[in-house]
């Protein structure tokens, strides 16, 4: 089995290569500079799918130890991600806080099994303008979710999920909002793309939520914060405990649940993508999948939420100079060690601080350069976008990646269908330089396919075969150019020598891949029903001998 294919976590590749003092200083580095940006990241995104920000810490160092622990890659770091926050507030809304934790454990044991059964690949074959599409409309879901934090409107009521319900219940609260609150988010953006642009070696986001905190304590602001809203943070993990299990719900979280599998899977293997490429490392995208599994399943026992590896903070902590996983696993230690010592003061973070982390993570989300991109390049790929971004804001994110998929999968048919091509060589061309020695005036055909001849080119393709002149008497059907020959062209193939013998017509087939030939024989083309030639000189000289004739001089064929 090839060493890629192996489950290995990346931990132990670099513990054989050798571990040394220095490396851990890297990476302890790497994972404090990470633990500072995730500690209030995670907190926020907790707290907009409807959790607890002790459930964002809980699934950061839980969650993030066993994906750096166990994964395939060096430098992937997990946790609680923006993408999950439509997903997860839904689940929270529709089941609780205890469904919510049995769909992350459900999706945990279907991403193990993912990585057991070698599917990772298959999980990365996700159209790019789908993944702009749906990571759009998520950061317009994610945005629209903190206006009511951003502003500190009261609402008469629960806040309606759906985009479309959403805005005039924020718009008839619109009298309500709070000029301290609204000062606090805007300082808080301010600050973090402030810094962020001036200053990009600073922790922006940990020094713009602590400062708008100090101001809260210092002015004593009126604005809601996470102890007056959530109650306490708490000092220390909790105890392990499964979630309840009952069937029906099971039954019920069940689409959920793998709506969290496809998602994370996508989100994880696409963060390994971007830390390959920043690294020049490989990742194992199966025992990624399969340490994603293992945290999502540890990260709902220890009272946390669904974990995946993301982006932007693998992105940093690859920026940051780690050498291995330890810097993730040294990164969940330090968050933990944060939580330990300063709980009480976490707890006076303003929830409007946190709302403006999560409407700058929401503006970062949206590639506007890929989707600028994407729109001046190809109308087929522009729809897909727009499709995605669209079902993915108005109706569900599920439904947004399979339409997606879908629409990309066929506008990629059409294409491949229209690159396949049949030609007929003329002999006495002396363009061709493998042209053999046949006039026109010759009862031989020869046809020679290009490009992929499968079921999407099958009947353009097929259409042209069929051609066949009363005079002809020989077909030499060449694919030495046949980049592809599936199931559906061989159909086609066979029905077009079942046509040519009703009319007498041989039919040779040239040029085929020892792997096109085993599909050759398997759909009963072999002989007698047709004869097999190397080469369309081979083909055109079994020609002339079914036909009667010498075959040319060999000068004749050069």
């Amino acid at each position: 089995m090839p060493s890629s294919d192996r489950l290995v976590p990346a931990l132990a590749r670099v513990l054989r290569e050798g571990y040394t003092f220095n490396h851990l200083k890297r990476d302890a580095l790497a994972g404090l500079t990470v633990a500072i940006v995730a500690l209030p990241l995670s907190m926020a995104i907790a707290i907009a799918s409807g959790g607890t920000p002790a459930m964002g810490l809980y699934t950061a160092i839980v969650g993030g130890f066993f994906i750096s622990a166990l994964g395939g890659s060096r430098f992937q770091i997990g946790g609680p991600a923006g993408a999950f926050i439509v997903l997860v507030a839904a689940t929270v809304h529709d089941y609780g806080i205890a469904g919510m934790m049995l769909a992350t454990m459900m999706a945990g044991v279907m991403m193990g099994a993912l990585g057991l059964f070698r599917l990772g690949s298959y999980i990365r074959f996700i159209p790019y303008p789908v993944t702009v599409g749906f990571t759009s409309g998520i950061a317009v879901i994610i945005f629209s979710s903190q206006i009511k934090d951003l502003l500190g409107l009261t609402l008469t009521g629960p806040e309606p999920g759906p985009l479309l319900e959403k805005l005039p219940v924020i718009w008839d609260s619109l009298p309500s909002a709070n000029p301290e609150t609204i000062a606090l988010a805007a300082v808080t953006i301010a600050l973090i793309v402030g810094l962020k642009r001036f200053a990009p070696r600073l922790p922006n986001l940990l020094i713009a939520v602590a400062g708008t905190t100090v101001a809260v304590w210092a002015l004593g602001l009126n604005t809601p914060t996470i102890v007056s809203t959530f109650g306490a943070v708490p000092a220390m993990l909790p105890l392990p405990s499964l979630p309840p299990f009952d069937t029906a719900l099971a039954l019920a979280v069940l689409p959920n649940a793998i709506g969290f599998t496809l998602l994370g899977s996508i989100e994880a293997l696409l963060s390994a993508v971007v830390a390959d490429g920043m690294s020049g490392k490989r990742h194992n995208s199966n025992m990624e999948l399969l340490a994603q599994g293992v945290a999502n399943i540890a990260s709902a026992i220890m009272g946390g939420m669904v974990a995946t590896g993301t982006i932007a903070r693998t992105a940093t902590n690859v920026r940051a100079n780690a050498h291995s996983p330890v810097a993730g696993m040294l990164h969940a230690a330090f968050i933990l060690l944060f939580m330990m010592v300063a709980a009480p003061l976490v707890g006076m973070v303003p929830l409007a601080a946190l709302a403006g982390v999560l409407a700058t993570v929401a503006w970062n989300m949206i590639e506007r350069h890929a989707i600028a991109t994407l729109f001046r390049s190809s109308r087929g790929d522009a729809a897909v976008v727009l499709v995605t971004l669209l079902l993915t804001i108005f109706r569900d994110l599920t439904e947004a990646i399979v339409v997606g998929f879908s629409l990309g999968a066929v506008l990629f048919i059409h294409r491949m269908s229209k690159a396949a091509e049949v030609s007929t060589l003329m002999p006495d061309d002396d363009t061709d330089d493998e042209a053999p020695d046949v006039t026109r005036s010759d009862e031989i055909l020869i046809y020679r396919i290009r490009g992929a001849f499968f079921f999407g080119a099958a009947a353009s393709v097929g259409a042209v075969l069929e051609r066949i002149a009363d005079t002809h008497r020989v077909m030499i059907i060449d694919f030495a150019d046949a980049a592809l020959v599936d199931s559906t062209a061989l159909h086609t193939v066979e029905g077009l020598v079942t046509t040519a013998s009703r009319r007498n017509v041989a039919v040779i087939l040239t040029g085929a891949s020892q792997e096109t030939l085993t599909q050759f024989a398997a759909h009963g083309l072999q002989p007698p029903m047709v004869e097999i030639a190397g080469t369309v000189q081979e083909g055109v000289t079994l020609a002339r001998k079914r036909l009667g004739r010498p075959a040319p001089l060999a000068a004749e064929l050069t």
